[in-house]
């Protein structure tokens, strides 16, 4: 407590010598027009130096509290690395990477930071700085891709049913499907072997260019189409330059070179009276866009926009107008850890990084919250349809056009910090 009471008590005394001994009382308020005496400020000096004491007093007695309240925690929820399995709904989202400072492009990460913090996984200044938890994605989704098995590596305090508290904080659309110990220098991005992707669409995108597409519940996709989607699909798979299936990438950038190991479309299902199909692709890794522009060249050549001989081409150094389907169907299904599972899942200490148990629950959140959003934007809102309005602006004969070469690059980065991988 400070100090005031004998601060008052000091003055009044003072005041009663001053009377006793004849002097002259001069009311306080008025004593910085002649100034105190020495006795007086004597006394205020000390006694305010004794309040600043006090007060560093509290304010360290706070510190050390907070500081044991933390080591508390620190010694009974030890930090540990761990990766944990997610599923969203990217609709509304900027992507999945955080952009601290940024907060009018929400991003996933910023409710799991947020949930991971009010949950007590992980200390408040980690939030603002995410190399303290040793944050890694396995993947960059972009802007209003889902994810059905994203995972993320990081440090957090192992409390008590930690899944259910973190999913506390979120919203439905985003959720904690599993969590799992791994070794303390664990990445998940690096360690990461390959990526399946997902692709849902209505197989109206397979029908020919001058299909009347104002009759989308009425078209149904052939057996012999479908063949020949899949034979298309199959091209890509092994390794190729894919420079023109990006933007910003040189045909001499080794990094343009990626092994994809499946793509297939399976068969079409109905869903509110429209035909959709859902496309699979498997690869080690994929640049900015590249699975969309892996899709859009196929829809166009299905279609009769463009030429079988265009798939090749776009592998060589020409430049080639290869055209972007929408983000809207794209899902990251899961990730795999070939590597890691062979050497550390049966050192009996480490979980092999599979997650067979959580498919049931994987399934389920797919059909509640990642299908029927995608089913329902693309019948209200007709993405599909609108962005096959643009295909014939792309001229497929020609290896370079200026115009709409440059009109692609600014679409592509406005979307840049966006990567699906």
């Amino acid at each position: 407590m400070f100090r005031v009471r004998p601060l008052l008590s000091a003055l009044v005394n003072h005041r009663q010598t001053l009377k006793t001994n004849g002097g002259l009382y001069k009311p306080f308020c008025k004593m910085s027009e002649g100034g105190m005496d020495k006795q007086t400020a004597t006394l205020l000096k000390r006694t305010n130096e004794e309040n600043e004491d006090s007060a560093e007093k509290v304010q360290a007695a706070k510190r050390v509290k907070t500081d044991g309240e933390h080591a508390e925690d620190e010694k009974k929820y030890p930090k540990k690395k761990v990766v944990l399995l997610m599923a969203y709904s990217g609709k509304g989202y900027y992507g999945m990477q955080r952009n601290p400072g940024n907060s009018q492009f929400r991003t996933i990460e910023d409710d799991l930071v947020a949930a991971l913090i009010k949950s007590g996984c992980i200390p408040e200044n980690h939030g603002d700085e995410m190399k303290k938890m040793s944050f890694q994605r396995c993947a960059r989704t972009d802007k209003g891709v889902s994810a059905a098995g994203q995972v993320v590596s990081l440090k957090v305090r192992l409390i008590d049913d930690i899944i259910e508290k973190i999913n506390e904080h979120l919203p439905p659309q985003i959720k904690v499907l599993g969590l799992k110990r791994v070794t303390q220098g664990f990445n998940s991005k690096n360690n990461c072997d390959a990526r399946t992707y997902s692709y849902m669409l209505p197989t109206l995108a397979f029908s020919p260019k001058d299909y009347d597409t104002g009759n989308i519940a009425a078209f149904r996709l052939e057996p012999e189409t479908l063949q020949k989607v899949n034979r298309l699909f199959a091209l890509y798979k092994g390794t190729h330059n894919f420079h023109n299936f990006t933007s910003q990438k040189a045909p001499s950038d080794p990094s343009a070179r990626r092994y994809i190991t499946e793509m297939s479309c399976g068969e079409p299902f109905i869903r509110r009276n429209y035909e959709f199909a859902v496309i699979t692709v498997r690869g080690q890794s994929f640049m900015l866009h590249q699975i969309r522009k892996m899709i859009g060249l196929v829809i166009a050549v299905v279609k009769g926009y463009a030429k079988e001989e265009v798939m090749e081409r776009s592998w060589g150094h020409e430049k080639v107008d290869v055209p972007k389907a929408p983000g809207l169907g794209l899902i990251l299904e899961r990730v795999h850890f070939d590597r890691y599972n062979k050497r550390f899942g049966g050192d009996g200490l480490h979980e092999k990084l599979e997650w067979d148990r959580e498919e049931e629950e994987i399934k389920a959140f797919k059909e509640a919250h990642i299908y029927p959003t995608i089913i329902e934007t693309e019948c209200e809102e007709g993405s599909m349809v609108c962005w096959m309005a643009t295909l014939p602006i792309h001229d497929f004969e020609a290896t370079s056009i200026e115009v709409q070469d440059d009109k692609v690059k600014k679409q592509d980065d406005a979307d840049e910090g966006n990567d699906s991988d």
